[in-house]
């Protein structure tokens, strides 16, 4: 099996170019399959199953781990090991309310946009969404959805906003994974999903709030609410 790591080199210039650690190319490794839904919520991640898919040893690995865990997306139980990090339909609905007063404050503020170059780096996220759609890298496209909202924010020019919206970044991940993945089963396929994005862009660009309001619903609790399992009638 070939190992994730790699080796340092010289550029053009003569600098050294230093390889991805071993470290963060497990963390990134196992956060996608995280958010790709290969490790499920509530998992256990075996030490020696992963050291053999990474190629890795147990060292770098654990330090991965407790990245993760720091990052929010892996527990750890004394004597049992670690798992995916579980969110309840409760602390989905929590995370996404909270995640969609921040973007329609940022609407509300910033729409029409003072400068259409406040929107390029929402475009590139959108056309890294696209790309991701069409490789149908499902974990790549969850943090690339991410980085678009984030950037499209921007726009209200709002500093404060923005680091709020920051500091919840990694349990938003994991409820756009969870959503995504939940829409998936409801007939949404990938590209659909990086499309509705591109349509949302494309109100906040043409300085209709209202319309970009309405759309943005649809990004947050309401498309969880559209998904969320019903409890059987009684």
């Amino acid at each position: 099996m070939t190992s994730i790591g790699g080796s340092d080199g010289a550029g053009r210039d003569g600098r050294v170019l230093r390889a991805p650690s071993l470290v963060s190319l497990a963390v990134e490794s196992i956060r996608g399959r995280i958010l790709a839904g290969e490790l499920q919520p509530g998992e256990r991640l075996f030490e020696e199953r992963l050291t053999e898919e990474l190629a890795i040893s147990r060292p770098p690995l654990r330090e991965a781990l407790r990245l993760l865990e720091n990052e929010g997306l892996v527990t750890s139980q004394p004597r049992r090991g670690a798992f995916v990090a579980t969110l309840t339909d409760q602390d989905v609905f929590e995370i996404l309310t909270l995640r969609s007063a921040l973007e329609r404050m940022a609407f509300e503020i910033g729409i029409p946009v003072a400068d259409p170059a406040l929107l390029d780096p929402a475009q590139a996220a959108f056309e890294k969404m696209e790309a991701c759609a069409a490789a149908d890298d499902r974990g790549a496209l969850v943090q690339a959805g991410y980085e678009f909202h984030s950037r499209l924010i921007r726009i209200a020019r709002h500093s404060r906003l923005e680091a709020i919206y920051a500091s919840v970044q990694q349990q938003l991940l994991l409820c756009m994974s969870r959503n995504l993945i939940a829409r998936e089963r409801f007939y949404e396929d990938l590209r659909e999903h990086a499309a509705r994005h591109g349509r949302l862009l494309d109100l906040v660009r043409a300085g209709d709030v209202t319309a970009a309001l309405a759309e943005l619903a649809v990004h947050g609790e309401r498309s969880f609410e559209e998904t969320r399992p019903r409890p059987h009638e009684h």
